[in-house]
């Protein structure tokens, strides 16, 4: 079953940008692979998606040996369609841990609700087609988020391994940069290959932002290389009250505050840009 959504390809731009490195501490991985679901294509509203994976009964479950969770990747039927989805119920906090490249991170937070955040987020600047639908739903007695199973034929660091290059790097790169500039607004310092899938059609989805939205204001201006004009527009014109709105159920104030302040600097650094380089240099 392939999403509606992964026939649509991204328009181009003028270097090829690997993704952001995978970090050393990481290790999280929604499990996502290449697995084909048995279901004939089909496609669906982002409302009849969020409605099944809702609402559709699981009829069976795999614990996937990868990461540091463990997600489980659900089969679920409402008894017209069957389609899997990836179960994470993760919902770690800490005062402050250790990451394996001996850093320390204050007030860690491991949580299966920054993967409904992002996808919300994603919505509201305009990024939705670059994320699987996601939803929070009680299975086994827990409660965690609920992700649309992708078909995809590879990974980034599958892509990057086996040295194979997109097809059309502009497009490939601007899918790149829309992604690096949204990495550091919902703040995933803790970025992993694997979580950047790759369709058939060569377009990109984000998954897994358990360990994102990091209560600091930094953003890292080497990810910010040009800006998409409808995405600049859509942070300039992102409110907090939306934001809370949206996702005031999955994230605290301290978190939705420093979203909003990595926006300003976002936004702020493209604004720049445009100033020094001229709008063709910084936006596209």
């Amino acid at each position: 079953m392939c999403l509606a959504r992964s026939k649509w390809m991204l328009v181009a731009s003028v270097l090829f940008l690997p993704a952001i490195p995978p970090s050393v501490s990481s290790g999280r991985n929604l499990a996502y692979c290449q697995e084909a679901v048995t279901q004939p294509e089909q496609t669906f509203t982002e409302e009849e998606m969020q409605q099944f994976l809702l609402t559709a009964k699981v009829t069976a479950f795999k614990q996937s040996s990868k990461g540091i969770t463990h997600p489980y990747r659900l089969t679920l039927s409402d008894g017209r369609v069957t389609h899997d989805g990836s179960f994470q119920s993760v919902d770690d906090r800490r005062n402050s841990v250790i990451l394996d490249d001996g850093s320390m991170q204050i007030n860690f937070r491991d949580s299966y609700h920054f993967n409904i955040a992002a996808y919300e987020i994603a919505k509201l600047v305009g990024l939705g087609r670059m994320m699987p639908v996601t939803v929070e739903r009680k299975w086994e007695g827990k409660t965690g988020s609920l992700t649309w199973w992708l078909k995809v034929k590879m990974d980034e660091k599958e892509r990057r391994d086996k040295k194979i290059h997109p097809p059309d790097p502009e497009a490939w790169n601007r899918q790149m940069y829309r992604k690096r500039i949204f990495a550091n607004l919902v703040g995933d310092t803790d970025p992993n290959l694997t979580n950047v899938l790759i369709d058939e059609n060569w377009v990109i989805y984000m998954i897994d932002f358990s360990r994102a939205f990091r209560q600091t204001d930094d953003v890292d201006p080497t990810d910010l290389i040009r800006c998409d004009r409808q995405l600049l527009e859509k942070m300039r014109n992102l409110k907090e009250d939306d934001v809370k709105r949206t996702v005031g159920n999955h994230l605290t104030k301290p978190e939705i505050n420093a979203v909003m302040k990595r926006r300003d600097k976002i936004v702020a650094y493209f604004e720049q840009m445009i100033k020094q380089k001229g709008e063709s240099e910084a936006l596209y």
